[in-house]
């Protein structure tokens, strides 16, 4: 059972963003900061748009709270520009347009607001309200990191890795993952644990590799959860243990790993690290290949034919050998053919 690869850049538009003073109190004194918005005070607008987008101490009216990001980023407020190429992104209360969402997002990066410069970075990676520019998204999200932004750190990361934009550095990518990583970002985590053993850029190192999968693991991502579970089968960084392997599995599962679902349920199949269970290892198979998972579907096929934990249904088995086939493993398709044709 292999581990699972590098996760790939996160390419998504930055979210509203709420400067100088916290909601609650805001939504309490929506008067005083329209009055310091009419004399020109940015932040007053740009809270004051935001409140208007949630309906809080002020009737929700997204065309309003465009209004009153755009008068803040006129002032200067380089937060309430990013809000407004948010919105044109998005086409929440302004009519779509990227390249006004790329306008706004660069005058955020100009003020130094690093969300604008990671949006700015976004754009330019896809070509989304600018000519695709490879070079262009790298420097953008190099400023986002510089200000602190994990987002562009992480995405940066991926660039040095694959060399997207610029000379590959894998040596800097596992910097950039570890200072990722340290703010609490489990895609980073995951990352470096996936660099740790490999000994991409970094000394291989499997005790670290787990290390690092279980810090993604406990922040949420499935796949570290999975790698994890699949080392504790192994004894690889950790010590064998196929109870451990099993738990970890059924988290991977249980945060939308097709594999963990399926590694889960040869544990079932076999007893092993957990109580035999074939009507169990049939639903995890199942779910497994529902969700994309080649071997989950020759499993599934497997037990339809000998009627393990289901039915003996040569029909179903053929249907999840097919499938498999079809998500391009030759194990499937050399199943489907064995079947159909009576041939052992």
């Amino acid at each position: 059972m292999a581990v699972r690869a590098f996760l790939s850049i996160c390419f998504m538009v930055g979210a509203l963003v709420l400067v100088g003073m916290c909601p609650a109190a805001a939504a309490d004194q929506p008067q005083q900061l329209k009055a310091a918005c009419e004399r020109g005070t940015p932040t007053a607008c740009n809270v004051l748009g935001l409140l208007h987008m949630k309906g809080e101490g002020v009737k929700q009216d997204e065309v309003r709270a465009a209004a009153m990001f755009r008068k803040a980023c006129d002032i200067g407020d380089p937060s309430s520009c990013s809000n407004l190429g948010v919105l044109h992104a998005e086409g929440v209360g302004v009519q779509q347009d990227d390249v006004q969402a790329a306008v706004f997002a660069r005058r955020a990066c100009d003020g130094g607001e690093a969300r604008g410069c990671y949006n700015l970075g976004v754009m330019y990676a896809e070509g989304t309200g600018v000519q695709q520019d490879e070079v262009q998204a790298a420097d953008f999200t190099r400023k986002a990191c510089d200000i602190g932004n994990m987002k562009g750190c992480y995405n940066l990361a991926v660039m040095y890795a694959s060399g997207f934009g610029g000379q590959q550095d894998e040596v800097q990518a596992a910097d950039l993952y570890k200072a990722v990583c340290e703010s609490g970002n489990a895609r980073g985590c995951y990352n470096l644990a996936a660099m740790y053993a490999t000994g991409t850029g970094i000394q291989q190192d499997d005790i670290r590799a787990a290390d690092f999968y279980r810090k993604a693991c406990d922040g949420g991502n499935a796949r570290g959860c999975y790698n994890l579970g699949v080392m504790y089968a192994e004894g690889t960084g950790v010590p064998q243990d196929e109870f451990q392997a099993a738990d970890f599995y059924r988290k991977a599962c249980d945060g939308g790993s097709a594999r963990g679902c399926s590694n889960l349920g040869s544990m079932y199949a076999a007893g092993n690290g957990i109580k035999q269970d074939d009507v169990r290892a049939a639903t995890l198979y199942r779910k497994a290949c529902d969700d994309g998972d080649a071997k989950g579907c020759i499993n599934l096929g497997v037990i339809y034919q000998v009627g393990r934990g289901v039915k003996s249904d040569d029909t179903e088995a053929l249907k999840h050998y097919g499938k498999a086939c079809d998500l391009r493993e030759q194990k499937g398709c050399s199943l489907y053919a064995k079947l159909k044709t009576g041939r052992r």
